[in-house]
């Protein structure tokens, strides 16, 4: 949170629509994609530059402009200077701690997702934004760098497959939107896998960096909930939007999307829960395990008390004591001792205290 608090001071006391990068992922080079495509039609490029994107804006076909690395300004005003985006749009786009939201610019549609993947490096959950600006005939996707989960949409672009060329711009946002949310479950899996694993060391309590883990998962949570839940808020704006730009016949899809945007958030809160949960069945295997320990020492301690109070009484150092003239005095005195032993185990098992 901290981390996040640094980066949104870089553009404390700036105007609004002021256009800097906040965020950490920067790319050398931008890369740029452009996919343009009706039912019969079908052209796939990546261009060295934002212009070449701007002729396929006023053709009868369905673009789709797919941006890795938004760390230049350059290509970001360009993009507001030919498709007419807000500033405050492209604040948002180059601020990468936004919350996934939906917004309504009358001639198109802005949506900030985050794209959630664990790094192959750290093994921790990353997330990245990505933001799309949905037109009549485009759609623009900025994403931080390049990698992303939107191959099954290009494949189904490049093959034809589905329905995707046979409808709308509304259609292909909705595509990219599902993809994302998708990938939620895959990470969510993961998370429900090592869950699995915490539960078998927390029943054996041998390993003692179980408490480290089940705080790593339940950090990496809150973290997925940060991201996911206002997902939700904004896939239900989208359903109930009356906006030109989404076909009424488009609606059912946003609405499973909102679906699975739900079965998601109710996962995470149930691996929230198991994990507190586990955390209180540890401490509670911890403590009892000490409890044992004690019971044990304190079986012993209570065998040993009476014995060491026989020992020390003949451990006196006084002249006159009867029992130290007898013959077998020793061996009446261990006898005693090893009786008196015997009858404490006895009496503490027939009470069941071991």
């Amino acid at each position: 949170m901290a981390k996040t608090n640094r980066k949104n001071s870089r553009a404390s006391g700036l105007p609004p629509g002021s256009l800097i990068h906040i965020g950490d992922q920067k790319v050398n080079k931008v890369k740029i994609t452009i996919f343009d495509y009706n039912l019969s039609e079908f052209i796939e490029k990546t261009a060295d530059t934002i212009e070449e994107s701007f002729a396929y804006k006023d053709r009868d076909t369905i673009t789709w402009i797919n941006i890795d690395g938004i760390s230049d300004i350059s290509i970001i005003e360009k993009i507001n200077q030919y498709f007419g985006v807000h500033p405050l749009v492209l604040e948002d786009i180059l601020n990468t701690s936004q919350r996934p939201k939906m917004e309504d610019f009358v001639d198109y549609l802005f949506f900030v997702l985050k794209m959630i993947y664990i790094d192959d490096k750290t093994k921790q959950i990353t997330s990245e934004q990505v933001s799309l600006i949905l037109g009549s005939n485009y759609v623009i996707s900025f994403q931080e760098k390049e990698g992303d989960v939107f191959d099954p949409v290009r494949d189904r672009i490049r093959n034809n497959k589905g329905r995707v060329r046979k409808l709308g711009s509304d259609y292909l946002a909705y595509s990219l939107i599902d993809l994302i949310v998708d990938s939620y479950f895959s990470i969510l899996e993961k998370q429900g896998d090592e869950i699995e694993l915490i539960e078998e060391e927390v029943i054996k309590a041998r390993d003692n960096k179980i408490m480290q883990k089940l705080h790593r998962v339940k950090r990496d949570l809150i973290s997925l909930r940060k991201n996911i839940w206002p997902l939700r808020e904004m896939v239900n704006s989208f359903i109930k939007s009356e906006s030109k730009l989404i076909a009424k016949t488009n609606h059912i899809y946003f609405a499973d999307v909102y679906d699975h945007t739900i079965q998601a958030i109710d996962t995470i809160e149930t691996f929230r829960d198991m994990t507190s949960g586990l955390h209180d069945i540890y401490l509670s295997v911890i403590s009892n395990r000490m409890n044992e320990v004690m019971k044990v020492l304190t079986m012993f301690a209570s065998v040993f008390i009476p014995l060491t109070f026989i020992a020390g009484i003949y451990g006196m150092n006084f002249e006159y004591m009867p029992e130290l003239k007898l013959k077998y005095g020793y061996f009446y005195v261990l006898g005693l001792m090893f009786i008196l032993a015997v009858f404490m185990l006895i009496y503490f098992k027939r009470r069941k205290w071991f």
